[in-house]
């Protein structure tokens, strides 16, 4: 049974509070112009301390993240990370990024350590840890690309090419940062169309947006054919890394033949992604890449860092200061407690997980690409639930009345009714089989019983608005 809900406006009552106030025992004096005071009362709830209490920890209960159970949100990498690595992040807190140097000098040898990691980890022996986020990584990286181009003089490459499978923040930071798209289709197997992608090359391509493994959670096995022909038409390489949950530790994407690279390092090496940040998208690129970088680099100076800012070539800074630095410590917390083999077994049990809920639901579901996928897989509702009007959108809110949070859906946009599943490494094999049990149990309600899909889910305080409704005319705010 849906419990009833009420919003705090709708719990307030008049003369209600929830404060105690000590006595003025100063003079009163008004101080306040005429013009900012406001003609009418402010129109705020008013209730007692314990409804106001009751209230918030109502809602605290109603959020949902990876503490309360399964999250299987693909291509965000919704995964468990270590409660220690906030705790680190605390040691730092009241260090000012105007602070004299001679107060910094650990901080500075963070962003050195981590950098140096990265290199290891990636095979790209510079990095700058600036940008706020994935996106913001991409257009640094694009704004290298451009630099590169612009100092040989080669005006000409104009155009980034972008396959059909691709996140859709890589064309939108390629025109932001000043490219033309020009998309190019995926083959049958789900990889890279090597002949779309030869006849896409040119004399303005300046570069190659790649995901690799693909928003279909595939490896693309031609990925060393794919960055020799960008090459030998003169354009670089672009690796987004939003996906390196699935290869980190196991395959550099500076041997791939990629040029420039960032990673969601608020994502793969822990701090608790969503809900708007902050982030870090680390930016990686080869030593031919690394005179663009923004300033200051960190450089090694004997035993520890220095911030260098004599760099003419550099595109400038990209945030201010040096990035967010708390999510650049987790990132150290994690790589340095997880360590080479950590990290590596990390990658391989998100494939093995992922290949595991696909061999589960194989035969349940369809599989568009029925294939070793790495981290992630995609399934769609089989073509007899959509002959019964039972969607993808059905399926998800299903989900909800079994405790699980539904997966990324309708995503990637070349698989029509896509759920795209990422367990990660961090689940069980129990959390695992559970979540297979539901999506069974629901295949067989959208086969037996379709419309009881249609009014999923049930046990949730709000059920299923009229989303047309909602985005057309959203109602943000309580109308008095």
């Amino acid at each position: 049974m849906r419990s009833a809900y009420k919003l705090v406006f709708e719990r307030s009552l008049p003369g209600r509070k929830g404060y105690d106030l000590p006595k003025l025992d100063v003079p009163e004096k008004d101080v306040i112009p005429a013009s900012c005071k406001k003609t009418a009362p402010v129109k705020l709830p008013e209730l007692a301390e314990v409804d106001m209490v009751r209230h918030f920890v109502g809602l605290s209960r109603r959020n949902y993240g990876v503490d309360n159970g399964f999250y299987p949100l693909g291509s965000c990498t919704m995964k468990y990370n270590p409660k220690i690595n906030e705790e680190i992040a605390t040691l730092f807190e009241n260090l000012h990024p105007y602070a004299d140097a001679s107060c910094t000098q650990g901080a500075v040898d963070v962003m050195l350590m981590i950098d140096e990691a990265l290199a290891k980890i990636t095979g790209f022996p510079a990095f700058t840890l600036q940008p706020a986020a994935g996106a913001h990584g991409e257009y640094t990286g694009l704004t290298l690309i451009k630099a590169y181009h612009d100092n040989r003089k080669d005006y000409e490459r104009t155009v980034i090419v972008v396959p059909d499978a691709a996140h859709g923040t890589n064309p939108a930071s390629a025109a932001l940062a000043g490219f033309k798209i020009r998309e190019i289709a995926s083959a049958p197997d789900g990889g890279v169309d090597l002949e779309a992608l030869r006849a896409a090359m040119g004399p303005d391509v300046a570069g190659l947006m790649l995901t690799n493994p693909n928003t279909l959670g595939i490896f693309d096995h031609n990925i060393l054919e794919i960055t020799k022909i960008v090459h030998d038409a003169g354009g670089l390489c672009y690796y987004d890394g939003a996906n390196f949950n699935a290869v980190m530790g196991v395959a550099r994407p500076g041997d791939m033949g990629f040029d420039v690279l960032h990673l969601n390092v608020h994502k793969t090496f822990s701090t608790p992604h969503g809900g708007g940040g902050p982030g870090c998208g680390a930016v990686g690129c080869t030593a031919e890449l690394a005179q663009f970088l923004p300033i200051p680099v960190v450089v090694r100076d004997g035993e520890h860092g220095r911030l260098e800012y004599d760099r003419p070539l550099s595109v400038g800074k990209v945030k201010a200061f040096y990035g967010n630095f708390s999510v650049m410590l987790k990132t150290l917390a994690y790589i340095e407690s997880m360590g080479g083999v950590g990290i590596t077994e990390g990658a391989q049990n998100a494939v093995l997980n992922a290949n595991y809920v696909m061999g589960m639901l194989r035969g349940v579901y369809d599989l568009p690409h029925d294939r070793i996928c790495m981290h992630e897989c995609v399934v769609t509702p089989t073509e007899e639930m959509i002959e019964k009007g039972v969607h993808t959108s059905d399926i998800a809110k299903g989900l909800i009345d079994y405790g699980v949070h539904p997966p990324t859906i309708y995503f990637p946009l070349i698989v029509h009714e896509a759920m795209m599943i990422e367990p990660t490494e961090t689940e069980s094999r129990e959390t695992l089989d559970a979540f297979v049990q539901a999506m069974k149990e629901i295949a067989q309600i959208a086969l037996s019983d379709p419309e009881a899909m249609h009014k999923m889910p049930l046990t949730t305080p709000v059920g299923r608005p009229d989303e047309v409704a909602a985005a057309r005319n959203p109602i943000v705010r309580h109308q008095w």
